[in-house]
């Protein structure tokens, strides 16, 4: 039998043994930053049948912890055949960890032959004074007796996390939900599981949502339609366009409650070229049906007309709605190429006037269309983003898919928490403004041809490798179950933020250097991949913030 505290970068698959994972027993945190640890435990090879753990916490800090129970997922490709590097966990189908699934102390823990793990959460909330505080988990067998138990020491210092300046977005996909939980879109039940899912969002850092206003022209099939998730009214009577802005308007009151800052507007324009028009419901005589689609040319007099008509009303609405229109951030068209320059630009004419003074961001990798003055606030791939750096871009923001599966940071359930989490520190020194992530839930299959199952396929019905496609499960009551992916990249972003306060006590240079001493300067494609290193400069940063506030 064994237990052992792991760090939170430690992900502990069912077939393997703890006699090689590293003990990590202390760790700190300012005062309004979560903390996370692993504990990991085994009944060894000698044992099997119905057997049952409890486990209990000893702490001043209980009142303050959520734990996890770490459950393992069905990954059919972990990574692309022989296209990725050395940093992956493994490269073969298998059975993942990833899903959080809270569990209450007392509540039974199956126990089987294998390593499990639980993921331990400690939110201070900035109501807890500094100091050390041990916590111990012990685990007990089903007649109560102790099994074993392991304590792990937790520092927090008398600090705070300045508020997140990085504009963080993970593409909400409203269908995906009413699909998967059965309602209509937009019923009452379908507006209590979106508020479920956004407020998990804003919890975890991410702070502007894909706002639906025409059902999103994303990851759909040419000729394929999602399902309508249209949160404007349209009605066209005697050629005149008209608008219902009331859903729209609960919308933004529900995102204004849970905390969001910034609204980001579904597409303009089509994925992959930007040649047609979004699909637009609207009521024409009396008629509910589609007015624009596929087959609607995007540059054509007709969507021209709508876009001249819709624009200013919608930014009318906003502006009414405690100015939110200075909140929206637009998008053409998603993922253009070099071919696809002159239709972009094309169809971006169409719009320019009508958002001249708005920002407008798409997640594309070709620098000739920024420097061409065609897009004046790109989102680079980050395998992609040296030229915009080397040149100064302003603002730069950053994203990656499911195409940046070499060097750089992503999150596949395959990849080591380490490269997920790397990212915190490249964007800090890069000063980047936003990240883009295109799957918070995205439940389909590639070209959104039918629903999949998430607890059965992670990889989107083999589209991509399992993890880009969503952070977050489903749960049976219409609330997410989080992701260990999703809480490692919190942690990124609480290292950012936890170096943006020590810049500002100490200076950015001095940041850095404390990073990048002994190594090479880090870059999106250049790091150190050891967690211990990871872990080892977040302490570091810690220390010289708690040297200098005493």
């Amino acid at each position: 039998m064994a237990l052992k505290i792991l760090s939170s970068l430690e992900k502990c698959f069912l077939d393997e043994g703890l006699d090689d994972k590293q003990e990590y027993n202390s760790g700190s945190c300012l005062k309004n930053e979560r903390y996370h640890f692993t504990v990991a435990y085994s009944i060894g090879t000698g044992c099997i049948g119905n057997k049952y753990l409890t486990f209990d916490i000893a702490s001043d800090l209980k009142e303050y912890i959520t734990v996890y129970k770490i459950e393992h997922t069905p990954v059919h490709i972990p990574c692309y055949p022989n296209d990725m590097d050395d940093n992956y966990l493994r490269t073969k189908p298998g059975l993942y960890p990833d899903l959080l699934v809270p569990v209450s102390v007392g509540e039974q823990l199956a126990l089987s032959i294998n390593t499990e793990s639980l993921y331990v959460e400690v939110d201070p909330n900035g109501k807890v004074g500094a100091g050390e505080y041990p916590i111990t988990i012990t685990l007990f067998n089903k007649d109560g007796t102790e099994w074993d138990s392991a304590t792990f020491t937790l520092e927090i210092i008398n600090a705070l996390l300045p508020e997140q300046d990085l504009i963080h977005t993970e593409w909400f996909h409203c269908d995906c939900l009413s699909e998967y939980y059965g309602t209509d879109s937009f019923d009452e039940r379908h507006w209590a599981i979106i508020e479920n899912f956004i407020a998990a969002a804003v919890k975890r850092g991410i702070n502007m949502i894909l706002t639906p206003v025409f059902t999103p022209p994303l990851d759909t099939a040419v000729g394929g339609e999602r399902k309508t998730t249209q949160l404007v009214g349209v009605s066209l009577d005697n050629g005149k366009y008209a608008f219902d802005f009331s859903l729209l308007g609960r919308w933004v009151d529900m995102c204004d409650r849970l905390g969001v800052k910034y609204f980001e507007i579904s597409h303009l324009f089509t994925q992959w070229g930007a040649a047609h028009a979004p699909k637009v419901m609207a009521t024409v005589d009396g008629e509910y049906k589609k007015i624009f689609g596929w087959e609607t040319d995007a540059c054509g007099e007709e969507y021209k007309a709508f876009l001249n008509a819709f624009v200013p009303a919608f930014l009318a609405f906003m502006r009414s709605k405690n100015n939110a229109d200075k909140r929206c951030w637009f998008h053409v068209s998603d993922e253009p190429g070099r071919n696809h320059l002159e239709q972009y630009k094309k169809s971006y004419a169409v719009v320019s006037d009508l958002l001249k003074n708005y920002p407008v961001i798409d997640a594309l990798s070709d620098y000739d269309f920024y420097k061409e003055g065609i897009v004046k606030n790109p989102i680079p791939a980050s395998d992609h983003i040296t030229p915009f750096i080397e040149n100064n871009v302003p603002d730069l923001w950053v994203y990656y898919c499911c195409v940046e599966r070499k060097k750089v940071s992503n999150r596949f359930l395959s990849m080591p928490s380490a490269r997920n989490r790397i990212i915190g520190l490249q964007m800090y020194k890069y000063d980047i403004k936003g990240f883009l992530q295109w799957g918070y839930n995205f439940y389909k299959s590639q070209y959104s041809l039918r629903p999949v199952n998430p607890f059965l396929r992670t990889d989107g019905e083999n589209f991509v490798p399992s993890g880009d496609t969503f952070l977050v499960y489903p749960a049976h009551d219409g609330k997410p179950y989080e992701s260990l992916r999703f809480l490692v990249f919190e942690e990124a972003l609480q290292d950012m933020r936890a170096m943006k306060l020590l810049e500002g006590i100490c200076g950015k240079k001095t940041v850095l250097e404390i990073i990048e001493k002994g190594i090479d300067p880090i870059t999106f494609e250049n790091y150190p991949h050891s967690a211990e290193w990871l872990l080892g400069i977040r302490d570091q940063i810690n220390k010289q913030i708690k040297k200098n506030i005493q």
